[in-house]
């Protein structure tokens, strides 16, 4: 797959679709790699006349993985943010919101339709609001503000994307790696054995093991500012879709952005939870592909 430059990292990118076609650019969430994105979502995206681009964020898969700025003390951290002091990160998500527009830069690209999954959605969230120039449009899934008071995941939902595995061992990682996609997993579209085990495979086969860059992508989730004052300055077309059975960013974190957004339209599907199955992909298609067609619809119709 190519790569670029851009904001002072390599950027790990796929496209799919023609270069002419109108862009939607998707943005993964925390720890995963862009192949989390459905290969047939993006290709029925496509055939739907879009071209679309999954990227690599920061610290993951196959772009730069910034070493150099070390694992984030996390206790310290979190402490920080109960007493009401500054927290300090590595980097922040406005910094990740800054790679995603550098790539759009670097491909030649003006604007996109922004749609970002979990903290990619937090990201995309980020993008619309800095970059009005760049968002056709902006689809935040699974995702929230990030206002301190909203309820948070079930405890089992959290210890299982920040529990690490019993050891480096393959078969400890992908036991791992599996047991997190059961815990968030969509109960009304589930994913057999078989299924979760090729995805967590491909995905350590990608790319190597990196701890320390998943630490600053979780450092950075938590010492963003809530975003709601940023969202009410976002004026493109927007939609938020969440699972109603969401474990680990309960829905009231998409009703809230919903909230935060003039004249966002917001989707809640019964069943969904916090992941891409592969029976899920009909939902993203439906949803996303059906708001992102009506959107540049409406803009060449204008």
């Amino acid at each position: 797959m190519p790569k670029v430059h851009a904001n002072g990292i390599d950027i790990e990118y796929e496209s799919f679709g023609r270069k002419t076609d109108p862009a939607v650019l998707l943005i993964m969430g925390f720890s995963a790699q862009m192949t989390m994105w459905p290969q047939a979502f993006c290709e029925g995206l496509a055939v739907k006349g879009f071209r679309v681009i999954r990227f690599d964020n920061r610290d993951i898969g196959l772009s730069t993985h910034l070493m150099h700025l070390g694992m984030p003390n996390m206790q310290e951290l979190m402490a920080k943010l109960y007493t009401g002091q500054a927290a300090e990160a590595p980097y922040l998500l406005a910094d990740m919101a800054a790679d995603a527009a550098g790539l759009l830069d670097a491909l030649d690209i003006e604007s996109a339709h922004i749609v970002g999954a979990s903290m990619g959605g937090m990201i995309a969230q980020e993008f619309a609001a800095k970059y009005p120039q760049k968002t056709k449009s902006l689809t935040s899934i699974m995702s929230t503000t990030g206002r301190r008071d909203l309820p948070q995941g079930k405890p089992e939902a959290l210890a299982a994307i920040t529990t690490p595995p019993a050891s480096d061992a393959r078969e400890d990682r992908i036991a791992a790696g599996m047991n997190v996609w059961k815990v968030i997993g969509s109960p009304g579209y589930p994913a057999g054995e078989a299924e979760l085990r090729a995805v967590v495979e491909a995905a350590m086969d990608r790319a190597p093991y990196e701890p320390t860059g998943i630490a600053r992508q979780m450092a950075a989730i938590v010492a963003s500012p809530p975003r709601n004052d940023m969202l009410k300055t976002v004026r493109c077309p927007s939609m938020v879709l969440h699972g109603a059975d969401d474990p680990l960013v309960p829905v009231e974190g998409g009703k809230d952005t919903a909230a935060s957004i003039a004249g966002c339209e917001l989707v809640i599907v019964p069943g969904m939870a916090h992941d891409f199955s592969n029976a899920l992909v009909p939902v993203y298609l439906q949803h996303v592909g059906g708001f992102v067609s009506r959107v540049e619809g409406a803009s060449k119709a204008a």
